[in-house]
């Protein structure tokens, strides 16, 4: 958290993030008057404001007072960071040493806690970016690194890489982080109008699987190709230079519309 940053600023940007995180949010004044988790996270700031400046019972008593209105339970010891948005939010409970980045998302039911009743760090810290799924279980004092993906009810007990998603009881990797070969894949795969790497590898749509196995035989083609063009090079030969069409600049809407306005 920022502390740089004004309280002023920091609800500022709480009320805009909204906007960008919630297709049912319409208005600013809808969001200040009917969303609590935003209420909640307000009078985070005031208590946290007020536990770091030693008024520690009057801290808990706003934060008491917050929960009553809010169904939210933070600690006022808990650090939170820039951006923060509670969708939902009843039954969200953020233990006293939690750490919160900027730009994380928490939806309702979810607990930030601990496992032990020792002194110290026993609360996650979750890095910029994380977004944990309704009834989600994040305990002990472990850290979810940036852009990491918790599913829905999962219970999760051990640290979790950047950009892997985890879902189940106990939390189990479904998504790694995507290598550069991957990557290219990916975006083979959007150019196409296919996002074969939105599901887990236990997704069994036979139309994503083969559509999936054609993207995978194209990219490898691709590959051999240029491997292939790169030989005849050295052994001296030459290949015509013809530009292959950026499918990017394909616009198949457009082409598939016309083609179903020509006449019969």
């Amino acid at each position: 958290m920022n502390d740089k940053v004004s309280i002023w600023q920091h609800i500022k940007e709480d009320i805009s993030c909204v906007f960008d995180r919630d297709p049912a949010a319409r208005t600013v004044f809808e969001i200040i008057t009917t969303y609590p988790g935003v209420h909640a996270v307000q009078w985070h700031r005031l208590s946290h404001w007020l536990w770091q400046h030693k008024v520690k019972w009057f801290a808990r008593f706003l934060s008491m007072f917050s929960r009553w209105v809010t169904g939210i339970e933070i600690h006022p010891g808990a650090k939170i960071g820039r951006r923060f948005f509670i969708d939902h939010g009843m039954g969200v409970v953020i233990g006293e040493t939690a750490e919160i980045g900027d730009d994380c998302t928490l939806y309702h039911g979810v607990t930030l806690g601990g496992t032990s009743w020792k002194e110290g760090k026993r609360h996650p810290t979750l890095a910029n970016n994380v977004v944990v799924g309704a009834g989600a279980k994040v305990l002990g004092p472990i850290t979810l690194h940036e852009g990491a993906r918790i599913g829905s009810n999962a219970v999760v007990t051990k640290d979790v890489l950047a950009e892997q998603t985890v879902i189940g009881v106990p939390g189990r990797i479904v998504k790694n982080a995507l290598t550069e070969d991957q990557k290219q894949k990916q975006k083979l795969a959007q150019e196409v109008g296919f996002d074969a790497y939105g599901t887990s590898s236990e997704t069994l749509d036979p139309v994503a699987t083969a559509i999936h196995g054609l993207i995978e035989h194209i990219h490898a083609m691709d590959k051999r190709v240029d491997t292939l063009c790169e030989t005849i090079h050295l052994l001296g030969g030459e290949i015509p230079n013809i530009k292959m069409p950026d499918l990017a600049d394909c616009d198949l809407d457009k082409e598939m519309g016309e083609k179903t306005d020509s006449p019969k």
